[in-house]
């Protein structure tokens, strides 16, 4: 995946509208109208939202008469989890090594000795 590509995904997914109307079309293809439903806001600001995906390769619009219905098209995504997922393995190792390390600062620290309480005023 060309680094242009990623960032017009990220870019596309960083919008809670777009994350939700992409959440919508993974339950199958919709349309225009259907899509504006649950957002307050006017269908040519759905259709920028709607074009911005597009150009990310995200949807696909198709047109039926009178209709604009939308598709999802997963690729993009996938691509980018599989750029996510480098990072997950690396950080796993950072957590791991950190886990480690804590265990043994944690090994140290009970063997120690700690000086006696005194409870209840015993020494007084």
């Amino acid at each position: 995946m060309s680094a242009d590509r990623l960032s017009l995904t990220f870019a596309a997914i960083a919008d809670p509208t777009r994350r939700a109307i992409l959440l919508r079309l993974s339950q199958g293809e919709a349309p225009v109208k259907e899509l504006a439903e649950p957002f307050e806001m006017t269908l040519p600001a759905i259709t920028k939202h709607l074009k911005v995906l597009e150009r990310a390769g995200l949807i696909e619009r198709s047109r039926s008469a009178q209709m604009r219905p939308c598709k999802l098209r997963t690729e993009p995504l996938q691509e980018a989890a599989s750029w996510i997922d480098r990072y997950r393995t690396f950080w796993e190792a950072s957590f791991d090594r950190l886990g480690t390390y804590l265990d043994e600062l944690q090994s140290e620290t009970d063997g120690e000795a700690t000086p006696p309480s005194h409870e209840n005023g015993a020494n007084e």
